[in-house]
């Protein structure tokens, strides 16, 4: 049975002040004992016993450096981008549409430029210096909560399809090397407005890798039959062949029907591994900018 909190703490305050005022010879024995009792790692024992109970300066204050019995004190670093940055930033990521810090930041110094002139924006030097510095990962570490605040809660419309997926090739977001149009990646876009009983409007989404052509079909929900026919009237919207389609692990793609229909007009299907949505890249950023930014996420 082991110790009390209360045995340890007594346990480890004894120990330290034996160890701190023992020669060398008698501190190894003294720490040997201490790890046989406590059964802690040797080299976190002999700092525990060595800084237990000393003071160390702070700001001009003493604190105690190692107590043993208390969390050590964090001192932190100072804010950069604190709230008089935050403000700002928040007003021009809203003007760019909400775009992520990798996409804001090279664009940030023309807009905040922009809107300064134009009066949409009135801050002070120091405060326009650090927004200009700022960089893309701090951009998505500041916005992260504001972020948050946006997102719809629910969960994902995606099921998997497990019949068929032994038998689909995967393909990877590194793997399109085609160098002509006619292979795309699709999507299933839900608009259950945060509600996913029953059934509600999906929005079938394909874009062309390479040429980044993009076309979208609403079908009455995820049934693989609404699914072959928005493929069927995407193929006689676009200028050119369809020669491949590559889709996420849903059931709605993964199924008998649609490879038997992908076999019969000579199509090549792949899909992505699960829980890898980069491997959609390609319809994944379309799924925002083309469906979401025009419908919505209302059911």
């Amino acid at each position: 049975m082991g110790f009390k909190m209360s045995e340890k703490r007594a346990i480890y305050r004894e120990t330290a002040k034996r160890y701190q005022k023992a020669k060398k010879k008698e501190k190894v024995e003294i720490l040997n004992e201490f790890i046989n009792l406590t059964k802690l790692n040797r080299n976190y024992a002999a700092t525990l016993l060595r800084n237990h109970d000393k003071k160390i300066r702070i700001g001009g204050k003493y604190i105690l450096k190692g107590d043993i019995t208390k969390k050590a004190p964090r001192t932190g670093r100072k804010k950069i981008y604190d709230k008089s940055v935050l403000t700002p930033l928040i007003k021009t990521w809203k003007i760019m549409d909400f775009i992520c810090g990798k996409r804001l930041q090279p664009i940030l110094t023309e807009t905040v430029e922009n809107m300064i002139e134009n009066g949409h924006l009135k801050i002070k030097k120091e405060i326009k210096e650090k927004l200009l510095k700022i960089s893309a990962s701090s951009i998505d570490r500041i916005l992260k909560k504001e972020r948050k605040k946006l997102e719809i809660k629910g969960r994902s419309g995606t099921k998997a399809g497990a019949l068929l997926k032994s038998e689909i090739n995967i393909r990877t977001w590194s793997d399109w090397n085609e160098k002509e149009a006619g292979y795309f990646e699709m999507d299933l876009v839900g608009h259950e407005g945060g509600n996913s009983r029953g059934d509600f409007a999906q929005t079938l989404d394909m874009v062309d890798v390479w040429s980044g052509w993009t076309e979208t079909f609403a079908v009455k929900n995820k049934a693989s039959v609404w699914v072959r026919e928005g493929i069927d009237e995407i193929r006689k919207r676009i200028p050119f062949p369809m020669k491949g389609v590559d889709s996420d692990n849903g059931s709605e793609f993964i199924n008998y029907a649609l490879v038997n229909y992908c076999k019969d007009q000579n199509i090549k299907f792949t899909r992505g591994r699960s829980s890898r949505s980069n491997d959609n890249c390609y319809v994944e950023q379309k799924n925002y900018s083309v469906v979401r930014k025009a419908v919505g996420y209302n059911r």
